[in-house]
C-alpha cells in the first residue's frame, strides 16, 4: 500500500503562537478526514516541534499543507511530502 505523507517543522515556539488557528487547522483536518484523503494526523514531540500527516496520495498532502492556516500564519517553516510504501500494519487502537 502507498501513502503519502507530510511532515511540518515548527517555529519554536508554536504552542503559544498557534492558538488563534488551531480551530480552522483542526477544521481543515477534519474535512479530509470526512473525504477520506486524511488517514492520521498529530504533532511531535512535547512540546510540539512538529507534525506528522498520512494521506492517500499526493495531491491531497499537497492541497492540505497549501490551505493550512499554520501555514499562512508562518507557524512552519518546513514542509516536505513523500511517498510511503507501508509493507505492513496492524491495525490501530481504537482512539475513542
Amino acid at each position: 500500500m502507498e501513502l503519502t505523507v507530510l511532515t511540518y517543522t515548527y517555529v519554536e515556539d508554536v504552542s503559544s503562537r498557534r492558538t488563534p488557528y488551531r480551530d480552522a487547522h483542526l477544521a481543515l483536518a477534519d474535512r479530509f478526514m470526512e473525504r477520506e484523503e486524511l488517514l492520521i494526523v498529530g504533532a511531535i514531540g512535547a512540546p510540539p516541534y512538529g507534525a506528522l500527516l498520512v494521506f492517500t496520495s499526493r495531491a491531497a498532502a499537497e492541497e492540505f499543507a497549501d490551505a493550512d492556516p499554520y501555514g499562512e500564519a508562518g507557524l512552519i517553516t518546513e514542509r516536505r511530502v513523500d511517498p510511503w510504501n507501508v509493507v505492513r500494519h496492524a491495525p490501530l487502537p481504537d482512539s475513542s
